[in-house]
């Protein structure tokens, strides 16, 4: 697979909104290969196809919890509940983060990389992804829904034995 080069904030293909995967094509496989790729090299936790600047309908998300990566094609957020509120930031708006509100559980019906109807419930940092990945597939993106200014964005070192 390849990595691809993450769209930036400024880019037009950021704000549109993307068009429904119908049938699973060699192409559609490669760029899903290629979004996971992209996604792990850049040290993300997800990623759409419009952030590598395609218009489709398809998120990866990894959280890395030990579960094999989430594949999502067409994915439909059918219901919502409770809220959390945490600092969130972007592949592509790297170095910043912003408070986003986002609800604390999903339900979600979408495709798996076989064409296969799936439901999932989530909670916690995996319904926050999915909602931000989601987002993007409509053109929205954290910045628009941010409390408070936007900031850099600090990680702790992992402490590594001597």
């Amino acid at each position: 697979m390849a990595i691809r080069n993450i769209r930036t904030m400024d880019e037009e293909v950021l704000r549109k909104k993307s068009k429904e995967v119908k049938v699973m094509t060699p192409r559609t496989k490669m760029l899903i290969g290629d979004m996971l790729d992209t996604m792990y090299e850049a040290g993300g936790v997800g990623l759409a196809a419009p952030q590598v600047g395609v218009l489709k309908r398809i998120v990866v998300i990894d959280i890395g919890d030990g579960a094999e990566p989430l594949v999502m094609i067409n994915p439909v957020i059918y219901e919502t509940s409770g809220e959390q509120t945490a600092d969130e930031g972007c592949l592509s708006l790297a170095g910043k983060c912003g408070q986003v509100t986002r609800p604390n559980v999903v339900k979600v019906r979408f495709q798996d990389e076989h064409m296969d109807q799936k439901e999932l419930v989530a909670e916690e940092l995996l319904a926050r992804a999915i909602c931000h990945e989601c987002d993007h597939l409509d053109g929205i993106l954290y910045i628009d829904l941010v409390e408070g200014e936007l900031r850099d964005a600090t990680y702790e070192e992992d402490d590594e034995e001597e």
